[in-house]
C-alpha cells in the first residue's frame, strides 16, 4: 500500500503539520505571532479604513452644521416674562414650600407669597366626585391623619382630615400644626385667594380627565399666561395641550430624556420640542443632567430652564453662579429669596 504523504514512507513530513516543534525558527521574537499581510495590503486597509474615518466625521459636522441651522427658536414664553418686583431666577415655593410649613396647604401658599416667592408651584389630584385638590401623593397616609387614594374620596370625606398632621420640622419630636384647623385646599379656592400670582402645576393622577378640568379651570379665571403645567405621563400633557394650547407647559419624563439625548449629541436642532420649557433635576440616577451644553442647547431654543428641587445654599450658589437658569424650585423659597436679595 502506497502512504499518504509519500511512496514507500512510514512518516508524516513535519511541513505538512501545523506544529511548532519549539525550534527557533517557529517562534517570532517577543513571541508575537508573526503579521503575514504583505505591506501593500495593511496600505490599503489603513487607507480604507482613514477614508471611512473621514467620511463619519464629514457626515457629523454636516449633521452638526444643518442641526444649528435648523434651530428656530420659540417666541417669548408669557409665563416667565419679567415683571417689576420679581426675582431672577423666578422662586418657585415648592409644593408651597413643604420645608416650612404643611406641604400644599394655603398657611404654606400664603406665607411663601409674604416673604416673596414669584411661583406657587403645587400638584393636582382630582377626587371621587370631580373636584381639583391640592396634594403630592396618590394616597393622604403621608400627610394626613386618614389613609386611602384621593381618587376614592370625596371633596367632603377629605375636609375631614387634619393636612397638618404628620408635619415636622424636627424629625417627628414635635408637629406644631396638628389639631390646627389645616386642610385640604382646591384649584378653585387657590386661584381666588391670589389673583396676581403665577402656579406651577403638576398633575400626578393618570387620567386625563384631571387635564381637562384644570384646563377649564384656568380658561374660567383667564390664568391662560399665568400657568405653567407640567405632568410626566405623556397621556395627561397631551390632553392638557389639546385642550388648553395657549397654557405654558414644560417637558414631560420622555421629551426630556430626547431632548438630553439629542444635546448630548449636539444635535438639539434635529428635535423639535414639544413643550415651552424644561424643569429637571440636575441629576437623574447617574446622569447629570443640568450642563452648560444643556442650558445652552435650551438657550437656542429659547426655552426657560427650572432646575428642581434646590435646597441646600451652597447647591443654590452653584446653580445660580453656573448656569443661567429662569427659575429654580425649592422647598425652601425663604433661603433662596435671602440669597437673591444679599
Amino acid at each position: 500500500m502506497t502512504a499518504p504523504f509519500g511512496p514507500e514512507s512510514d512518516e508524516v513530513p513535519r511541513e505538512a503539520l501545523d506544529v511548532d516543534d519549539g525550534s527557533p525558527a517557529d517562534e517570532p521574537e517577543g513571541g508575537a505571532l508573526r503579521d503575514h499581510t504583505p505591506p501593500s495590503r495593511r496600505r490599503k486597509i489603513l487607507k480604507r479604513l482613514g477614508i471611512g474615518l473621514g467620511g463619519l466625521i464629514v457626515l457629523y459636522l454636516l449633521l452638526f452644521t444643518i442641526s444649528w441651522l435648523m434651530v428656530d427658536a420659540r417666541g417669548d414664553v408669557e409665563f416667565f416674562e419679567g415683571r417689576p418686583g420679581e426675582h431672577r431666577p423666578l422662586v418657585f415655593a415648592h409644593q408651597g414650600g413643604e420645608g416650612n410649613r404643611p406641604s400644599n396647604t394655603m398657611i404654606a401658599f400664603r406665607e411663601s407669597i409674604e416673604i416673596g416667592a414669584d411661583v406657587l408651584d403645587s400638584d393636582v389630584h382630582m377626587t371621587r366626585d370631580g373636584e381639583l385638590v391640592l396634594i403630592h401623593d396618590e394616597t393622604v397616609d403621608a400627610t394626613t391623619n386618614g389613609s386611602g387614594e384621593v381618587r376614592d374620596l370625596t371633596l367632603v370625606e377629605l375636609r375631614e382630615l387634619d393636612f397638618g398632621y404628620r408635619f415636622s420640622t424636627d424629625g417627628g419630636e414635635t408637629f406644631p400644626y396638628r389639631d390646627t384647623g389645616v386642610g385640604i385646599v382646591t384649584v378653585d379656592e387657590l386661584f381666588a385667594e391670589f389673583p396676581d400670582t403665577r402656579f406651577g402645576f403638576e398633575i400626578k393622577q393618570t387620567t386625563p380627565d384631571a387635564a381637562t378640568k384644570l384646563c377649564a379651570l384656568i380658561q374660567e379665571y383667564g390664568y391662560e399666561g399665568r400657568v405653567l403645567l407640567s405632568s410626566s405621563g405623556q397621556e395627561n400633557m397631551d390632553a392638557f395641550r389639546d385642550s388648553c394650547p395657549s397654557v405654558a407647559t414644560s417637558a414631560t419624563d420622555g421629551e426630556a430624556t430626547r431632548f438630553y439625548i439629542f444635546q448630548f449629541v449636539r444635535l438639539s436642532g434635529f428635535y423639535s420640542p414639544p413643550f415651552d420649557s424644561l424643569q429637571v433635576p440636575e441629576y437623574r440616577g447617574g446622569t447629570h443632567v443640568l450642563t452648560g451644553s444643556f442650558v445652552g442647547a435650551a438657550r437656542r431654543w429659547n426655552l426657560p430652564v427650572v432646575p428642581w428641587t434646590i435646597n441646600e445654599p451652597e447647591d443654590l450658589d452653584r446653580i445660580i453662579s453656573d448656569f443661567d437658569v429662569d427659575g429654580i424650585n425649592t422647598d425652601y423659597p425663604d433661603r433662596l429669596i435671602e440669597y437673591l436679595e444679599e
